[in-house]
């Protein structure tokens, strides 16, 4: 073949790829943060979602999720269809569950419980009382290798974590005296300060109890500064045995969110998918109706050769692919789509007061626009500003003026999405005009890349609103490839260490050409830069999340709707 034929059979086929229909994937590999789940209105005013405090476990050939204040709980063959299970038997409006899996059998307590369950028959949600506990504050059950069974609990300000070893071939009980394994230390560690940058006086809160046991070492890892917070994370002491004693890892926060759509990375809970990789489930905070109004994360985790433990949040509600997919989701879980509609010109069919077009695409979950009613036929338009390739969207709606409560039932948002090439002749892509499924966070996969659909312009149009609700959008958030270069690479960075207080460090470097946004990674070793935070409309970072007498390494990544570049250079700034 020539290569003028070539050439034309390429247009030919790019040409095909772009008018061939796009639909959502039969059998998606991705997902999207927040998770895409029914979340509950809690029964209570004022009217809002909540699920935190997670709990998984991979038994019987399914994935078990448990939530706090959720109702019942979800299982899932793939980590992509959920179903939601009702506690029959079970007290399961309470905070901090805690599941445990012993001799093949679920059991299950929580914050407030008072006593633990055995499961009967888990998607009927049968459960049988099996024993009475004192109250254990957010409680964490662990099993050992050798059998022996350990409860690790802990929910107060400046406080810490305790354990106590159980007997469950006796109810349960305790078997000797609690111990305290740590306690919390703000005025040396950066991250444990309250407030979404560390900066509140005041009391940090440290709760959510979790130990993991990896190659004879035991993790015992903790949440703090408070819920609330974009800067809630995890930290964790590690010991060789289960009671301890335990020694503080200064690599904490090891898992950390602070910045991004979706932030907050705290109380969480470890868990190994269906091939064996290890997977971190975090409480991802709103907290704007009420303090708990929280969601839930999903990360890739893991331990280096020398047993550091690590959590990867990096763009951490972009697309990724599913727990079970790859067989190392720690090298490089994403499909490579990036956010095309950041900070976008958009329009909207109209508007309520306080809540503008801008803030459905501000990569803040916290705003969000709304129109003026629920009416079917209120729309909300974007404009890429060039023609983009769209492989994933997200659509998280914000239940403006909902008056719900408790948990909703034979009710769901109808829409349907639209894509333009010049803004006047619309394909429809997505059609959940007869939707009956609560997806507050409708992620979708587009049926294949190569049939992903060209466009500039995409419109999201009301259908139907649940619940009274206004048409509201906290995020309109499409994925793909801006079909561009990526952005140049990041120089003159700089560390500056404060030197009263060394929690603390200013990060600055240049503008690269062609960035939308930043990311600050840094790390104890130059090749474990872990910790990240997003920059936006910026070129430095106030970091007060350090622990004062550890030394770090700094770097600076460029990204746009074109890629990722990532900078070699790595700054040290000592103690």
């Amino acid at each position: 073949m020539t290569p003028f034929k070539k050439i034309a059979l390429l247009i030919l086929v790019c040409a095909a790829q772009m008018f061939q229909p796009a639909t959502a994937h039969a059998s998606p590999t991705t997902f999207c943060n927040p998770l895409d789940l029914d979340y509950r209105f809690q029964p209570e005013a004022p009217s809002r979602r909540e699920a935190a405090d997670p709990a998984v476990i991979y038994f019987q050939n399914e994935y078990w999720l448990f939530a706090s204040k959720s109702g019942g709980y979800w299982h899932s063959p793939d980590f992509q269809s959920w179903t939601f299970v009702g506690g029959k038997n079970l007290p399961i409006e309470d905070y901090a569950p805690a599941i445990v899996a012993i001799n093949g059998h679920l059991y299950y307590t929580a914050f407030n419980t008072k006593a633990i369950y055995r499961a009967d028959d888990l998607k009927t949600g049968k459960w049988t009382k099996v024993g009475d506990l004192k109250q254990y504050p957010d409680p964490a059950l662990f099993q050992d290798d050798d059998g022996k069974v350990y409860v690790y609990y802990g929910c107060s300000p400046n406080g810490g974590i305790d354990a106590v070893q159980l007997d469950p071939a006796n109810h349960f009980k305790e078997i000797g005296q609690p111990v305290s394994c740590f306690k919390c230390d703000p005025k040396e560690r950066g991250w444990e300060v309250p407030g979404d940058e560390n900066t509140n006086a005041g009391n940090s809160w440290i709760e959510g109890a979790w130990m993991t046991k990896h190659d004879g070492k035991y993790y015992l890892q903790y949440a703090g500064p408070g819920t609330q917070f974009n800067s809630y994370a995890d930290g964790v002491y590690v010991g060789d045995h289960p009671l301890g004693p335990f020694t503080y890892a200064l690599y904490s926060p090891f898992s950390h969110k602070p910045t991004g759509f979706a932030t907050g990375a705290g109380h969480s809970a470890m868990f190994q998918d269906k091939l064996g990789n290890w997977w971190h489930i975090s409480t991802i905070t709103i907290s704007v109706r009420h303090m708990f109004e929280r969601r839930l994360g999903v990360f890739p985790a893991g331990f280096s050769s020398d047993g550091q433990l690590f959590c990867d949040t990096y763009l951490g509600d972009y697309p990724q692919f599913l727990p079970g997919i790859k067989s190392d989701p720690t090298k490089n879980n994403s499909p490579g789509w990036m956010l095309l509609s950041y900070a976008k010109n958009a329009e909207a069919s109209s508007t309520l007061d306080g809540h503008p077009v801008t803030d459905a695409f501000d990569e803040n979950i916290r705003t969000w626009w709304s129109a003026k009613s629920g009416a079917a036929g209120e729309w909300l338009k974007v404009d890429l500003g060039k023609t983009c390739r769209l492989n994933a969207l997200q659509i998280n709606f914000a239940d403006e003026g909902s008056q719900t409560l408790g948990k909703l039932t034979n009710d769901a948002y109808q829409y349907v999405v639209e894509i333009s090439s010049d803004g006047e002749k619309w394909e429809k892509i997505l059609d959940r005009s007869d939707n009956h499924r609560d997806a507050p966070h409708d992620y979708t996969e587009l049926d294949h890349p190569v049939k992903a659909r060209y466009a500039r312009y995409a419109r999201l149009v009301n259908v139907h609103c649940p619940g009274n609700s206004k048409f509201s959008v906290s995020g309109f958030r499409l994925f793909g490839n801006g079909l561009g270069h990526a952005p140049d690479v990041v120089k003159d960075i700089t560390v500056t260490r404060n030197p009263h207080d060394q929690r603390k460090a200013v990060v600055s470097w240049s503008p690269a050409t062609n960035a939308d946004f930043y990311i600050v990674r840094y790390g104890l070793t130059p090749d474990r830069l872990f910790e990240n935070y997003q920059i936006y409309g910026a070129t430095n970072a106030q970091i007060n999340a350090l622990n004062a007498g550890v030394n770090y390494f700094v770097t600076v990544d460029a990204i746009n709707d074109s890629g990722v570049t990532q900078t070699k250079t790595v700054v040290q700034t000592g103690p």
